[in-house]
């Protein structure tokens, strides 16, 4: 006879049978690396900031399962997102198979009244905008008729999920931030064209969307919270999440302080301030010690006694002072051109006084106005830094001069510019249109006349961000630190590119004004050499010369001075020539260091140094990432985590020993030697500035000495005819004494240089044109002693 066992024995051989089953399976589903347990076992949630992490129902037996509606049907482990009255999960078309979004209410929602349940309904329906996530349909789902909303699937995370990224810790790159600004800006306006208030703007609610283009698509979603509200009108129920509410809702909503306050649309405005400065950042704007969520009241006094114009604050110990800061960290990836743009934005709609604080039609013009303009590069040669000016494609290129003077204090008139290897000269009447497309690769390459010590890129020591492991095992804490320290190696890698880059540009710029300064001294020094060829003392003079030592004749004596003139300036143009040739063979030499060094920063390995540290880092952090999910670890696994931990310190000690004694030691060399080269260049420009006045004030002076020559032989030729015809005619002649002190072959001579003289002017002045039109020299006025003096210094 077969013995029965109880009921009750029965159930727990089951129970014990059945939860052997489900470790077995967790830890064959661990091993392969899933984030969720195929069965549903494992529900996530997401935390403060964004984070995923191991809800208070964790390790509940939980049975996934099909769910559908008449047109979409979807799993329960495709879960998109979680809040306190709706799940979203990822959906199919039943015949199309399209991928979308289904919101499924839970038994919280269904406890606020139908009106407020019906808003977001009607709200979706009226919103149609390419910012905004589109509603397809409102489906019912099981007996009870449970409402669904069928949305646009946004298959690349949310804004919340970029930021939590850790090559974004530290803020968006400048580009992508103005994608977020131009999308944000476009969802709230339609939002205020048809009169709604969203009342919970947060990252988390800013869908992203690759678009076809490969660009991101940012669209506002959640509105679950919203309703309809007009500029004029008020509301005084409490929507939003802790770190986004403006002070007002913040007081009554955490704190539970009474109040008989009414709320405006402008809570949306700070919402706003906060994620703008979250996604420039990668922070919070408003941080009390230890938190904003364990530290409620710091955090309200933090937001409602900030200053007219701050944009943060924060307190760094228990009970220490708030502090404030009305610029942008300097770790921000945004340039200092668009954080001029954006701060006064920001100061002006996280302003807690109603009064003070910008309305929507203001801030939309502002955002507009920042959206609108043109972004030219502009690489200070003097300073070694790359400038980011933005002005308006209307606006003309003196506009742009002075936005470059703003940012760089070189005065317009003083600004020279280089683009791509040739000189750049830029006509301030003409619209701002005209200036060179310019990337941060290939910008325009400012020249001041004034030198300056260069001061290169400024940036935070990296080192001080890095954050140290507990010596414990503590899944969720080794994740958070190899998170933080992840960070700071891809700021690290970006800080690297740049300083490599800046070189790169530091180099490349030099190259070129040392090329076109050789180019100065090649058309100076065929000027003077044209000149020595037409200034030769074998001219023919000397028989005047002879004869002067004895001869009273005026015009014998006035050729000789001016042909001493024209000797003495040959001998300076010669001078000249010399010193050009000098010049020339130091600025050949520059160049070649130029180009030396220019191949020894592309030969330069430490970026990928730096990567390889980083990839090898990542791969850990992932480890990391998924073992955070498991309640524990065993033993051989524990011991692996904690050789992870071991080679994820050495990795990146490694990545901050190349950087610090690798890349900043390499960009403070050049930068030493690059400030000792601009002084170089600039005291040749000044130098061959000297020789260029030098050279044209010969030139007019010998013109001039040369038609006085002319002039004084042709007197001295119509003298003799005259003498010789009044000799004829009387006796004795009264050139007597002339004709003793001038032989007849010495007035055929005159003759012949007077001719000879003229064509040789004639010459002259044709060469010196045509120089003159292909040289540019430099005009100045001075006199032959002067510019003597000059060139012999």
């Amino acid at each position: 006879m077969r013995r029965v066992q109880p009921l009750a024995a029965t159930s727990q051989v089951a129970l014990r049978l059945a939860s052997a089953f489900f470790q077995v399976r967790f830890s064959f589903w661990a091993s392969l690396g899933r984030k969720e347990h195929p069965t549903g076992l494992l529900r996530t949630t997401r935390c403060q900031g964004g984070a995923e992490c191991v809800g208070k129902g964790a390790w509940l037996l939980q049975t996934s399962e099909m769910q559908s509606t008449a047109n979409y049907l979807w799993h329960t482990d495709d879960l998109l997102g979680q809040g306190a009255t709706a799940s979203v999960y990822r959906a199919r078309n039943k015949k199309s198979g399209e991928l979308v979004a289904v919101k499924v209410f839970n038994n919280a929602s269904y406890l606020r009244p139908r009106e407020v349940r019906e808003r977001e309904f009607e709200v979706l329906r009226k919103l149609k905008h390419q910012n905004i996530v589109k509603l397809f349909a409102v489906e019912e789902m099981g007996t009870d008729k449970d409402k669904v909303l069928v949305m646009e699937y946004c298959s690349s995370g949310s804004l919340l999920s970029v930021l939590e990224n850790p090559e974004n810790a530290f803020g968006l790159a400048e580009a992508e931030f103005l994608v977020v600004l131009r999308c944000v800006v476009a969802g709230m306006n339609h939002l205020r064209e048809n009169g709604i208030v969203h009342r919970d703007i947060k990252p988390g609610n800013i869908m992203r969307l690759l678009g076809d283009d490969g660009q991101s698509i940012y669209k506002l979603t959640d509105f679950g919270a919203a309703r309809e509200l007009e500029d004029d009108e008020k509301f005084v129920s409490v929507y939003g999440t802790e770190e986004y509410l403006h002070p007002d809702v913040y007081e009554r909503a955490v704190l539970r302080k009474p109040q008989q306050k009414a709320f405006g649309v402008t809570v949306d405005l700070w919402s706003i301030g906060v994620t703008l400065y979250h996604a420039a950042t990668g922070s919070l704007p408003f941080v009390p010690f230890g938190g904003p969520r364990r530290n409620k009241e710091i955090m309200f006094r933090i937001t409602t006694e900030k200053p007219t114009g701050a944009i943060a604050g924060t307190q760094k110990r228990e009970n220490g002072p708030l502090e404030w800061s009305y610029k942008l960290p300097v770790t921000c990836r945004l340039s200092l051109g668009l954080q001029a743009q954006l701060v006064p934005i920001l100061a002006n709609i996280l302003e807690v006084d109603q009064e003070k604080c910008w309305g929507f039609d203001q801030f939309f013009a502002e955002t507009s106005d920042i959206l609108q303009r043109i972004v030219v590069h502009v690489f200070s040669l003097s300073r070694a830094v790359l400038h980011h000016v933005y002005i308006h494609a209307h606006n003309t290129i003196g506009i742009f001069l002075e936005g470059v003077y703003k940012q760089t204090s070189v005065e317009s008139s003083h600004q020279e510019y280089f683009f791509q290897g040739h000189p750049c000269f830029l006509e301030p009447s003409l619209p701002a249109q005209h200036l060179a497309h310019t990337t941060e690769d290939s910008p325009l390459t400012l020249l001041s006349e004034d030198s300056e010590n260069p001061t290169g890129l400024v940036f935070r020591d990296p080192s001080l961000d890095v954050p140290k492991f507990v010596p414990k095992v503590d899944l969720q804490a080794d994740y958070n630190t190899a998170k933080g320290v992840l960070s700071v190696g891809h700021q690290v890698l970006r800080i690297s590119r740049a300083l490599l880059d800046g070189q790169e540009m530091m180099l490349r710029g030099l190259h070129w004004v040392v090329e076109e300064l050789k180019a100065t001294c090649g058309r100076t020094l065929e000027t003077t050499q044209t000149a020595l060829l037409f200034l030769s003392p074998n001219l023919g003079t000397e028989g005047i010369a002879s004869v002067t030592g004895e001869s009273e004749v005026p015009e014998l004596k006035e050729a000789a001075e001016l042909r001493s003139k024209l000797q003495t300036i040959n001998e300076i143009f010669s001078r000249c020539s010399q010193n050009i040739m000098e010049t020339q063979t130091s600025l050949s030499s520059l160049s070649s260091e130029l180009v030396k060094n220019w191949d020894q920063v592309h030969e330069d390995r430490s970026t990928h140094q730096i990567q390889c540290c980083l990839d090898k880092m990542n791969v850990i952090y992932k480890q990391f990432k998924k073992a955070r999910m498991r309640p524990g670890l065993g033993y051989n696994e524990e011991q692996i985590h904690k050789l992870d931990k071991v080679n994820f310190g050495h990795l990146a000690k490694r990545l901050l020993l190349v950087f610090q004694e690798d890349c900043v030691q390499k960009y403070q060399t050049a930068l030493l030697i690059h400030g000792k080269r601009m002084r170089t260049v600039h005291e040749t420009r000044k130098h061959l500035r000297l020789v260029g006045s030098s050279v044209n004030a010969c030139k007019m002076e010998a013109r001039e000495a040369q038609g006085q020559l002319n002039k004084a032989l042709d007197r001295l030729s119509r003298r003799l005819w005259q003498g010789r015809m009044k000799a004829a005619q009387s006796s004795p002649p009264p050139f007597a004494a002339y004709s003793r002190l001038l032989p007849k072959d010495l007035v055929l001579h005159i003759q012949e240089l007077r001719e000879e003289m003229k064509l040789l002017a004639f010459d002259l002045q044709h060469n010196n044109r045509i120089i003159e039109r292909l040289s540019g020299v430099p005009s100045a006025s001075g006199s032959l002693r002067a510019e003597s003096e000059v060139v012999e210094s």
